[in-house]
């Protein structure tokens, strides 16, 4: 253990990474959505790091929240100056070890960052889908990720791990293809939206249609809803941290000035700090891609969409062994929702562990530094993966 702990604080990198590329669905054979629409062809932006073993059994599949991408951990270059959205936790010694695991992370269908999504040509016309992209959901997304492997000739998955948005895809894995997952492990995630969450994402969406020159989706070849875009940003953000965090973060101190201006510039230094996350994440992402991700969210019930009254039913059809990790300051995905995803879990007689970390940083703690969440993620892996060992 002292020996991780000191991989940990030393940030080895599992180093350089190459974004790769898989097109699938292609016609007549294009992808049956949830909706009923067909979609082809479909590329799928993927990364890969660790080493797979003889027997591909070593497999961990990495899924991604809202604002993620297939680039989970490592660079793309020697002069990267920032490297994948989760190198804290995968890596050489980390919770998810790659000396000793295989691990896949994938851009979700209907992203922007290499998977086709609103913002990729339409074959029907040469121009980007905008709005005539269908809209899709967690069971569509997982679809793809599955034909991703059977590509890859994978079979078996030691783990599939993800939070948030990235644990709904988990959950939908378990019960989709039970057969394939070994174990999940789920963080800050949750069965279905709540009405809170929906509302907060509404919000963002409004703000985004909303905007002058969101022109009904058809905004690529012209100036983009970057207004829009960072005020659902900015709603998305306060979500994503807690009270206390804000609280201590910033509380009322003003931002670079001793009195306040009486004018409607950044005030305060919560302000401040709200503009900046907004304004840079309209550098990197696409304002439809945030409709169809979030829409994909709220549509998310994991009884309903598996054609059962109640997630306990749902759940009948999962085997593998699953670890449930909740934060105590998340208010987004509070942790009795954990708590009753684990009951209806147990209800089926699933081997099911949970945890509670406690944390100020709301519901953004699975992406942080957490020497917990590492030790114990990295024993749960350490655990299945003996436990399919011995049973060859």
């Amino acid at each position: 253990m002292s020996e991780y702990i000191e991989h940990n604080h030393n940030g080895i990198s599992v180093g350089l990474v190459e974004k790769k590329f898989y097109t699938l669905a292609g016609p007549p054979d294009e992808l049956v959505l949830a909706s009923g629409a067909r979609l082809g062809p479909i590329t799928v932006a993927y990364e890969t790091m660790g080493t797979l073993n003889g027997d591909k059994s070593n497999v961990i599949l990495v899924t991604h929240a809202l604002s993620g991408d297939s680039h989970v951990a490592g660079y793309y270059s020697a002069d990267d100056p920032k490297p994948g959205w989760w190198d804290t936790m995968v890596g050489p010694g980390k919770g998810i070890d790659t000396d000793r695991y295989f691990v896949i992370c994938s851009n979700v269908l209907g992203g922007c960052m290499g998977t086709t999504g609103p913002s990729s040509p339409n074959p029907a016309t040469g121009c980007p889908y905008g709005l005539d992209f269908p809209v899709v959901t967690i069971g569509d997304m997982v679809k793809v990720q599955k034909a991703l492997l059977d590509h890859l000739g994978i079979t078996k998955l030691l783990a599939v791990v993800g939070g948030s948005i990235g644990g709904m895809q988990v959950i939908e894995w378990t019960i989709s293809y039970p057969e394939m997952v070994a174990s999940a492990i789920l963080m800050a995630t949750t069965t279905r939206h709540s009405a809170l969450a929906i509302a907060f994402n509404e919000i963002g969406r409004q703000a985004i249609m909303s905007d002058p020159n969101f022109n009904k989706g058809n905004y690529y070849s012209g100036p983009k809803p970057d207004l829009g875009l960072a005020l659902a940003r900015m709603v998305g953000h306060v979500t994503y941290l807690s009270d206390e965090a804000m609280r201590s973060k910033f509380g009322r101190r003003l931002q670079d000035r001793d009195n306040l201006a009486f004018d409607f510039d950044a005030n305060f230094q919560v302000e401040s700090y709200l503009r900046y996350q907004g304004s840079k994440f309209v550098q990197r992402f696409d304002a439809n891609s945030f409709l169809y991700i979030s829409k994909a969210a709220d549509y998310f019930d994991v009884g309903l969409q598996h054609g059962h009254d109640s997630e306990v039913d749902a759940f009948a059809k999962a085997t593998a062994k699953i670890f449930v990790i909740s934060f105590s300051s998340d208010w987004l995905y509070p942790t009795y929702q954990s708590r009753d995803m684990v009951k209806a879990m147990k209800k089926n007689g699933l081997d099911v562990s949970f945890c509670e970390i406690e944390a100020k940083c709301g519901h953004d703690a699975f992406l942080l530094p957490n020497e917990r969440q590492s030790t114990l993620i990295n024993r749960f892996l350490n655990r299945v993966s003996e436990e399919e060992h011995d049973a060859l």
